[in-house]
């Protein structure tokens, strides 16, 4: 039997000075997780949603096809520009609290040691072992700002890159949001076609729900069961009400 990943001689290997030493200089690795899980829940539940209040309205699945593909590259598009802009508003900002911080360590030094003073006094350092303490924060200038950028202000040195992020949005939502108008394509692509293409379409559409919740839960170490009900219960609660609206107004578009 081979040896456990997360076993005691696993960390005890990962724990070494040298290992330690590696992983500080490489730096936090980025989880791009949170844009896959949100661009493929939303591309699914917005490709659905359309499906399901076309359907509910009684309307014929070549207008299900041109709206759910229209809203799949359209959202997908718009989903990942704004995660890309969002991403980067988080680097900007980043970036103008440590210029700040810089400019008031150039101002009034002093103010910015007992800011350093007080936090680490606050975390149970005093006397002499608070005073070198500072003392060797201060010494470095990079080192002062950065530990004012998270311990001051809350905020991480390391983000996700703003394009990436965009990229495994755009993605995410196109895979999984393809899934729930893809029976209705089939219907228009093939003779015969697929009977009750909205079963099938509900159908697949829970088990893509299913597999991102499980996918999710296996990357952070979560309940993959408990997990899965629970992207399927959110999903389909939009699903729901737009299949009722549309049920609602399935009368208003014959009557314009």
């Amino acid at each position: 039997m081979g040896t456990s990943l997360s076993g005691p001689e696993h960390l005890h290997d990962q724990h070494t000075p040298d290992r330690v030493r590696q992983r500080l200089e490489d730096g936090t690795p980025q989880s791009y997780l949170k844009d896959m899980v949100y661009g493929g829940i939303d591309g699914t539940i917005t490709t659905f949603a359309i499906v399901a209040g076309v359907v509910g309205a009684d309307l014929s699945a070549g207008i299900v096809v041109i709206l759910g593909l229209a809203n799949l590259i359209a959202d997908g598009f718009s989903m990942a520009v704004s995660n890309f802009l969002g991403t980067r508003a988080e680097q900007q900002f980043l970036h103008m609290i440590r210029t700040e911080e810089e400019e008031q360590i150039s101002l009034i030094p002093e103010g910015e040691r007992e800011e350093i003073r007080q936090i680490y006094a606050r975390k149970g350092f005093e006397g002499d072992l608070l005073e070198q303490v500072v003392e060797v924060i201060t010494s470095d200038e990079k080192i002062w700002v950065d530990t004012m950028l998270t311990e001051e202000h809350g905020l991480l040195l390391e983000g996700p890159e703003p394009g990436r992020a965009a990229w495994w949005t755009f993605v995410a939502f196109l895979i999984a949001g393809i899934v729930p108008v893809t029976p209705f394509i089939v219907n228009l692509l093939v003779d015969g076609g697929i009977s009750a293409p909205f079963l099938w379409s509900s159908v697949a559409t829970g088990a893509t729900f299913f597999a991102i919740g499980i996918y999710k839960a296996r990357v952070v170490g979560a309940n993959k069961i408990k997990s899965g009900i629970e992207t399927v219960a959110v999903g389909g609660a939009a699903a729901i009400i737009a299949y009722g609206i549309g049920w609602l107004l399935r009368g208003v578009a014959d009557s314009l």
